[in-house]
């Protein structure tokens, strides 16, 4: 779907050049500034605009006036008026003050990377939750640049970066947006208590999580609707889905785990984002064991995953045990299959092969299963039957006079978080 901005009396689409610094800073930080540019690209299509170039400038540091210095500014115009660009979208995040001189320079519409992601997610959001994670991120970012959205405060009738909150709430004053932040911090906060409610209730049922994590565009999605038949938005985009659907999928012998999809990471995901989605991320931190999903046809697919481990480290959530799943394959060349990892821990897979969505459960059970117990439950103790039912694998059942004897394969952790329960009832016959 095109975005269209109205500066005359046709709608017109935006039509822009990429621009993309390299800065000492980042050479030394081992960011991948083709990779980021290249993602660049599909978010400006994903956006709905129309890239018709790239301009790429190195530099040891950023001009504090331009940006990328007076003499790029002025072949960027050039470039702009030859190719009939109306927007400039920059790789990195640009402050108020530049983005007001580079409006008065060259006559464009200014996005850096940060306000196009968020104007992405002010398109994708849908649930509540979703859309005021979405507001209060758009909202923190533009206080501090109020003095820098000159041109794009007036031109009227949208485009990217002017979604979400909408115009007539970016025009008010820093005290209105303060207090707008207030109050969608207040809404934020109950929403947040709500989630952990049923993040409560499952503790308390025993359901064991298994998150999705992985890079946008990985195949997340799907996978969660060809392993539990989920009724989710699939689409070959970025961030096409924002908020976290849980569904349950049943394991071979019958054990039941909540399986969960989360917003997909990328390089220089912004801070306001990861900080308003922050109690939607912590889903992954409830999840007793990890998928990382992983589009093994990427050419960029090493980096992606070292992102989203580092994602996973900055959520606390390192440490959680882990799947890695290389999807895509059948879109993958025999090199490309060749240089995946194997062993404990990996498996190539396939979301739309039935063959492999089995040897996917099978991991899951696998990775989840411990020990084996013995357990003398009275026959009026429904509710440890059927706890034992929900956090291990029942093997085998038998009855003895009162009681019901149980055979129960159960990993270390589990035992750990219910042995207040269980431990009054483990057989040592």
């Amino acid at each position: 779907m095109a975005i269209t901005t109205h500066d005359t009396e046709t709608d017109v689409q935006d039509r822009a050049i990429l621009v993309s610094l390299v800065t000492d800073k980042i050479k030394r930080t081992g960011i991948d500034p083709e990779l980021s540019l290249q993602e660049l690209v599909q978010l400006a299509e994903t956006a709905g605009v129309e890239v018709l170039d790239v301009l790429r400038q190195n530099k040891e540091t950023p001009d504090s006036r331009w940006f990328i210095g007076k003499g790029k500014v002025e072949e960027l115009r050039m470039a702009a008026d030859a190719l009939g660009a109306n927007t400039a979208i920059f790789d990195q995040e640009l402050s108020g003050a530049q983005v007001r001189n580079l409006e008065e320079a060259l006559d464009l519409k200014i996005i850096d990377r940060t306000q196009l992601i968020l104007d992405i997610f002010a398109g994708r959001a849908k649930t509540r939750e979703g859309i005021i994670q979405v507001e209060l991120a758009q909202l923190s970012y533009l206080l501090p640049r109020l003095s820098g959205q000159g041109k794009n405060l007036s031109r009227l009738g949208g485009g990217i970066g002017t979604r979400g909150p909408g115009e007539s709430k970016l025009e008010t004053d820093r005290r209105h947006i303060r207090d707008r932040i207030t109050e969608l911090k207040r809404q934020l906060d109950e929403v947040v208590k709500t989630r952990e409610l049923h993040r409560e209730r499952r503790r308390k049922a025993g359901a064991v999580q298994v998150a999705l994590v992985g890079y946008t565009n990985a195949g997340k999605s799907t996978l969660l609707k060809q392993l539990t038949d989920a009724d989710v938005y699939i689409e070959n985009q970025l961030f096409a889905t924002l908020d976290p659907t849980s569904r349950v999928l049943e394991l071979a012998g019958g054990k039941e785990v909540v399986l969960t999809d989360t917003v997909g990471f990328i390089q220089n995901l912004p801070h306001d984002l990861v900080a308003s989605f922050r109690a939607t991320l912590e889903e992954v931190n409830e999840a007793n064991l990890v998928l990382h999903v992983v589009d093994a046809s990427s050419p960029m697919r090493e980096e992606q995953m070292e992102i989203v481990q580092s994602i996973l480290q900055d959520l606390g959530a390192s440490g959680t045990p882990q799947i890695v799943l290389f999807n895509k394959i059948d879109l993958c060349q025999s090199e490309q299959l060749e240089m995946l990892p194997t062993g404990t821990g990996y498996l190539k897979i396939s979301a739309f092969n039935s063959e492999d969505l089995t040897r996917i459960t099978d991991m899951i059970a696998d990775e989840l299963a411990g020990d084996t117990l013995n357990f003398r439950i009275p026959g009026d103790r429904g509710d440890i039957s059927s706890l034992l039912y929900r956090v291990g694998e029942v093997l085998e059942t038998t009855y003895d006079e009162n009681d019901v004897l149980y055979n129960v394969r159960l990993n270390k952790e589990d035992y750990e978080k219910w042995g207040y329960m269980l431990a009054d009832f483990v057989d040592q016959q």
